[in-house]
């Protein structure tokens, strides 16, 4: 996404609050920390290196404007997040409204000379529309969209841990927190030490609609590939022992302690470490009734890394392997 160098030297100085006929007073100033910190909370991974602040933040949203984007008319993921905290309430100046009134005037000039206007919703978020077609751009969690440079990066990261993880690792590490972040309340895990009571389920979890109602979902987790061979190698899995485990998980009652009543399962997840081959899905499909089988979903290795990414979880901490010119960055002002 190709934008003018003016409005993004404007933008510029924004974030850094330089006082000026573009933006003056609406903006907190930031120093050099302020600027690294600014850029950390709206999780990218950009490091003041101690240059001209103003010149550093325009090649930082130049770089930000450059990565893949899900549109023409969408800018990129992060720009948006950049955008947020920018306008977030919270750093009103005294020179400013309540509702930084002021801030959103100035802002929405080089923002309008790109075709787009910014935006209070009821929320009291800042939020991006695009003036052409008034479609409000916002940012979205979508497993299939173009990656950045650095979640390519942190992707590899996560890819390299999954191959030496355990299966309690792949549960404990990767599968809770990210199922967490995309809103799945009363995360249950049952872990293998004790089999007696799993009943072919290592997660049991629930998720509340718009509507209040309470679906509930148990998850089947293997480490390795799941496939559909007379013969299995070591370190996959057969289906047909996934499927005997699923259909345990959708005939046995869990228990919820805060409606304190057993409940059913409404659906059933297979995660796997690694692939899921076509083969083993089509077993599954085949050998399940048309009622059971719209009960089945299944998570491969591919899309549970790219939900983990798109929903920013943090890594495992034995999966962050970082570089001497990065722990030097760590090292505080």
């Amino acid at each position: 996404m190709k934008w003018r160098d003016r409005s993004i030297e404007e933008l510029a100085d924004m974030v850094c609050g330089n006082y000026d006929q573009n933006a003056p007073f609406f903006f907190p100033y930031r120093a050099s920390s302020a600027l690294t910190r600014f850029f950390r909370d709206a999780d990218t991974d950009f490091r003041h290196d101690g240059s001209t602040r103003a010149a550093w933040v325009a090649s930082a949203l130049t770089e930000i404007l450059n990565e893949p984007q899900p549109d023409a008319k969408t800018p990129p993921d992060a720009f948006l997040r950049v955008l947020t905290r920018l306008m977030d309430l919270g750093d009103r100046t005294v020179h400013d409204t309540e509702k930084r009134e002021n801030a959103l005037r100035v802002i929405n000039v080089p923002l309008g000379r790109e075709g787009y206007e910014a935006f209070y919703a009821d929320n009291g978020k800042c939020y991006l529309r695009h003036v052409g077609t008034q479609s409000v751009i916002a940012s979205a969690a979508n497993p299939h969209r173009p990656f950045s440079r650095q979640e390519e990066e942190k992707r590899a990261q996560l890819a390299a841990y999954l191959d030496k993880a355990s299966e309690d690792e792949f549960i404990g590490e990767v599968l809770l927190p990210m199922l967490r972040q995309v809103g799945f309340h009363r995360i249950t895990s049952g872990g293998h030490k004790d089999k007696a009571l799993e009943f072919g389920k290592d997660i049991w979890m629930r998720y509340v609609l718009p509507t209040q109602h309470v679906l509930y979902f148990g998850i089947q987790a293997k480490k390795g590939k799941l496939d559909a061979s007379g013969i299995t190698k070591q370190g996959n899995a057969n289906i047909s022992e996934i499927l005997n485990q699923a259909q345990m998980m959708l005939a046995h009652e869990v228990f919820d302690p805060e409606l304190n009543r057993k409940v059913l399962v409404d659906h059933a997840f297979i995660a796997a470490g690694g692939e899921i081959t076509k083969a083993a899905r089509e077993f599954i499909g085949q050998a399940l009734d048309r009622h059971k089988r719209s009960q089945i979903m299944f998570m491969d290795r591919e899309d549970v890394m790219n939900l983990f990414i798109v929903n920013n979880v943090p890594l495992p901490r034995k999966a962050i392997h970082k570089s001497p010119k990065q722990l030097d960055d760590d090292i505080p002002f």
